[in-house]
């Protein structure tokens, strides 16, 4: 925890609105306050790789052009893979996604919906070897009303659980903490999915 000076004065708020506030003054000044940068977390903010429209390229059809690892693939089936969510509820979280570019479940074919729903058994299986998650969130935001970041390409979430993993962290600081890069991630969960 950084020291804090019982010298330095609470921050005043400035009478005069063309001189900056005391707090302003004081930033960077060592408090009773932990920091946890997570700079990685403006490209999610500001909606990078992120599809605008229907012209711009999906991330759901270019992930499977890419190696396993650059595009964070976990495993690949016939009709459908498995990929880390780039922007995670938890470490781990892994969508469920077909190759085929369709927004709705019910667009599926019944071997797309086959391998769909093995491809999620799989991944609660890998993630419970190479975790021991406790528990598990699954499920799908059909279209931006409902949720869904990007709407135009039917993925479904994938999200362990472990008991208490629900802190302070992102109810009050809106940050989730991560204990793995996504890199690592991926190769943890890769080799538990061929253990299925």
């Amino acid at each position: 925890m950084p020291d804090t000076d019982p010298e330095i004065p609470a921050p005043q708020a400035s009478p005069d609105p063309q001189q900056p506030a005391e707090d302003q003054i004081f930033a960077g000044v060592p408090d009773a306050f932990g920091r946890l940068w997570t700079p990685h977390r403006m490209a999610y903010i500001k909606g990078e790789n992120r599809p605008a429209g229907q012209d711009e390229g999906c991330p759901f059809d270019r992930a499977p052009q890419l190696s396993d690892e650059d595009g964070l693939i976990v495993a690949r089936g016939a009709l459908v893979y498995a990929v880390l969510n780039l922007y995670p509820y938890n470490a781990g979280h892994l969508l469920v996604v077909p190759y085929r570019h369709l927004a709705d479940y019910t667009e599926l074919t019944i071997p797309e919906t086959a391998e769909f729903s093995e491809f999620t058994k799989r991944a609660i299986g890998a993630l419970r070897r190479a975790s021991g998650a406790q528990g598990f969130n699954i499920g799908m935001n059909l279209g931006s009303v409902a949720g869904a970041g990007i709407a135009a390409h039917l993925h479904q979430h994938v999200v362990p659980r472990w008991g208490g993993d629900t802190n302070f962290m992102p109810v009050v600081g809106r940050t989730r903490v991560l204990p793995q890069l996504l890199a690592d991630t991926r190769k943890l969960l890769a080799d538990a999915w061929g253990q299925y």
